[in-house]
């Protein structure tokens, strides 16, 4: 069973400059898997926080599944991400000491069928560190169209 659904936050790249990261599982419901297994989610405006000792995943957008029923989810809602608890001591205390953030940087459904989040910690880039980004990314790119002209 090949699955095609990888979905990316591009932003995140952009806005953070990305230090560490690992992939954890996400507490679904029935309707939630469907609609990712069509492609249906979102996570650039989403984020990572600690609400006592579990992490949880806030503003990721999952459509509404289109034969869901009344029992059909809420597409913002709150998502507990599975981690083992050092792994979790590990994140928390570099979050609490550092001043550093967990930012989703995919969404995706690995061979086994289940639905996995790639988290990073992460640090805000200043502006000038953005703009920086912008000119790198546009070097590239000429250099790359001169290599193919040649």
């Amino acid at each position: 069973m090949k699955n095609d659904i990888y979905i990316k936050n591009r932003k995140a790249k952009f806005e953070f400059e990305l230090i560490e990261d690992v992939v954890a599982g996400i507490m679904l419901k029935g309707t939630e898997i469907k609609s990712i297994r069509e492609g249906q989610a979102s996570i650039n405006e989403a984020f990572c926080q600690f609400i006592g000792h579990e992490l949880w995943v806030i503003n990721m957008n999952i459509a509404e599944y289109k034969f869901g029923t009344y029992a059909n989810h809420d597409p913002k809602r709150q998502r507990k991400l599975l981690l083992g608890a050092q792994e979790l001591r590990k994140w928390q205390k570099k979050v609490n000491e550092k001043g550093l953030t967990i930012v989703p940087t995919a969404l995706f459904i690995n061979e086994k069928g289940l639905a996995k989040l790639k988290i990073t910690l992460a640090q805000g880039k200043k502006t000038h560190d953005k703009r920086d980004s912008i000119k790198d990314k546009d070097t590239k790119r000429q250099l790359d169209r001169l290599k193919k002209s040649f």
